[in-house]
């Protein structure tokens, strides 16, 4: 059984014939001690408080049976870890957008530059004001200015607080939506519009963060604790 705060992302599940429901992951209407695994891959990273985060890891556990497990992955603040870079970092070359910068208020990239959940990253900086508290742990510099950094397509992390832009690939913008849109040369070119652009919050993890949050629950433990391709995982058991 499936859930996502997306109405659209679980109307494919119903197409696909999968049984999938919309809600929050803050608040999961399934009962207490019923599900035997869990599963929470590239959620948790973008609840915007330290509270929060840990509540929805509470959330999860108190869905599991005793004995039952969990896992969870987050996007890592450490895209280069042992000397060995992500596959993300890795992809920057073959990634490369050759188009010059124009002056539209981000920078250029065409729609199949996705980075991790398929979102499309530019340089930017977002007016949208950092209310929560600025960590420079891990080596992360203070967010300037009490805004949040947009990320730079794949770059290295310097802000554990981030927007990442995310092109909307295939929709229809309706009038009432107030977004930005990039505009990028065509074959001919002519400047197109492609797509809305929205900016997604995350907070990445530094080395044990997660673990440490989940080890803050007495109702779990631990069971391991790794590194994935630019990912810190958890697995959890329910005592």
């Amino acid at each position: 059984v499936g859930c996502d705060r997306s109405r659209n992302l679980v109307d494919i599940c119903g197409e696909k014939h999968f049984q999938a429901f919309v809600c929050d992951a803050l608040s999961v209407p399934i009962r207490s001690s019923s599900c035997d695994a869990c599963i929470s891959i590239a959620v948790i990273h973008h609840f915007s408080t330290a509270e929060r985060r840990l509540a929805t890891i509470r959330e999860l556990a108190r869905l599991l049976r005793p004995g039952g497990t969990a896992l969870i992955y987050v996007w890592a603040m450490e895209q280069e870890y042992k000397n060995q870079k992500s596959k993300y970092l890795k992809e920057k070359n073959s990634s490369k957008n050759k188009d010059k910068e124009m002056n539209t208020g981000t920078a250029q990239r065409p729609l199949n530059d996705q980075g991790p959940d398929n979102s499309s990253q530019d340089p930017a900086w977002s007016d949208q004001l950092l209310n929560d508290f600025k960590d420079e742990s891990c080596g992360a510099k203070p967010v300037a200015e009490f805004r949040l950094p947009v990320h730079t397509n794949r770059t290295s992390f310097h802000s554990q607080d981030l927007l990442v832009p995310w092109h909307l690939k295939g929709g229809t913008k309706k009038k009432e939506e107030n977004v930005d849109t990039v505009l990028v040369p065509s074959g001919s070119k002519e400047l197109q519009e492609l797509s809305p652009v929205f900016h997604r919050y995350y907070h990445v993890f530094c080395e044990g963060e997660l673990e440490a949050v989940c080890r803050s629950l007495d109702c779990v433990r631990v069971q391991k604790s790794y590194y994935d391709q630019g990912n810190w995982c958890v697995i959890l058991e329910k005592l």
